[in-house]
């Protein structure tokens, strides 16, 4: 019976988070109706991205949008990454270089290139990037910044992963979209907590408010999420999550590859508020103790109660969760949520492992 009431209490906790993550679930995307079109300053970062460039900044440029700049930066690379940028600056007088070199003393990665392309931008309203990432639609940067407001200094938006056939894929875009559904709800519910890079917009009175990276400049990664952590409030920050407003990306091919983003990732979580990290730990411990004493109380109880509160624990899941992947266009991966989250939840639990272990100094 001991066994039956912890599961219970487990079930309860979950259905708590589900409850939670109903608030992005239920949200309807509000639309902006502010028809003034201030300039933004579009920026890009990369890091021997050559052939990404060469696709991406044709899309960048051909936003539907009257007053932009592009701002490009080149972070060290050492393929053409610098020769593409400088061919498109000849044909537009939009883009603007920002050029790292590889010998000066800089102190913050790619925190310290992003310092110097937010220096050099010559708007107020801000959008983010990566080079390898590509606007859904031509509406992408429209829809983004006109959320930004007096009020409203931030706007977290959504970077899903293209589909490809695989285990691998699905995977990553499984916990890609149950990262934007935690960060969506949070923010949802007035307590943001983080953001992606791939997507992203604020303003530079926000960036210099808070004095940039420098609370968290000496850890290699972070110039979103922590920043959004550090910055972001219940009442300064907005949700995008219009699929004209997605960016895509590229995803990972090996394991390997993965592995060692989702590590370095892991790392900087470690540096959030301890409210945050509560409320995002105590989700991964009652998830792993559900699935473990939901195992344990079909074979030492009564198993068909076990089944009940399993089933209803699943039930609340695919209400949820399911209506959060169908707002976010994520394709086949309601089918195999419980098998996903399972899945998902075991190679957290490795690299939470692994990281306690041994943290690699620098991460390619």
């Amino acid at each position: 019976m001991l066994l039956l009431c912890a599961l219970a209490s487990i079930v309860v906790v979950n259905c708590m988070y589900y409850l939670l993550f109903s608030k992005f679930s239920l949200l309807k995307q509000k639309i902006s109706t502010n028809k003034e079109t201030y300039p933004v300053s579009l920026i890009v970062c990369a890091k021997n991205e050559a052939e990404n460039l060469r696709k991406n900044i044709p899309l960048y440029l051909a936003q539907k949008y009257p007053d932009f700049e592009l701002i490009l930066i080149n972070d060290t690379s050492t393929d053409d990454t610098l020769d593409v940028m400088e061919k498109f600056l000849e044909n537009d007088p939009r883009i603007h270089i920002v050029n790292i070199q590889s010998n000066e003393t800089f102190w913050g990665n790619k925190k310290y290139a992003l310092t110097l392309g937010i220096k050099k931008a010559k708007n107020k309203r801000i959008l983010f990037t990566d080079a390898d990432c590509y606007p859904a639609s031509k509406d992408w940067l429209s829809e983004m910044v006109s959320h930004l407001s007096e009020e409203k200094q931030l706007v977290l938006g959504y970077g899903p992963y293209e589909y490809k056939p695989g285990l691998l894929n699905t995977l990553i875009r499984f916990e890609t979209v149950m990262t934007a559904i935690q960060y969506f709800s949070y923010a949802a519910a007035k307590n943001p907590y983080m953001g992606v890079g791939r997507n992203l917009a604020y303003t530079s009175q926000l960036y210099y408010t808070n004095n940039g990276f420098m609370s968290h400049i000496k850890t290699p990664s972070g110039d979103d999420d922590l920043f959004v952590n550090e910055a972001a409030t219940k009442d300064n920050t907005a949700l995008c999550f219009s699929e004209n407003a997605f960016t895509y990306s590229k995803p990972k091919t090996t394991w390997s590859s993965w592995i060692l983003q989702k590590r370095r990732h892991i790392t900087t979580a470690s540096l959030y508020k301890p409210q945050h990290k509560t409320a995002l730990g105590l989700y991964f411990i009652t998830n792993l103790l559900f699935w473990l004493l939901a195992g344990a109380s079909f074979i030492f109880a009564r198993w068909e109660l076990a089944i009940a509160m399993t089933t209803f624990r699943f039930l609340i899941q695919y209400i949820v969760i399911g209506s959060s992947i169908r707002k976010l266009k994520e394709k086949g991966l309601l089918v195999f949520l419980p098998i996903l989250d399972l899945f998902l939840l075991l190679i957290q639990l490795s690299i939470f492992i692994s990281n306690s272990h041994s943290k690699p100094k620098h991460w390619n």
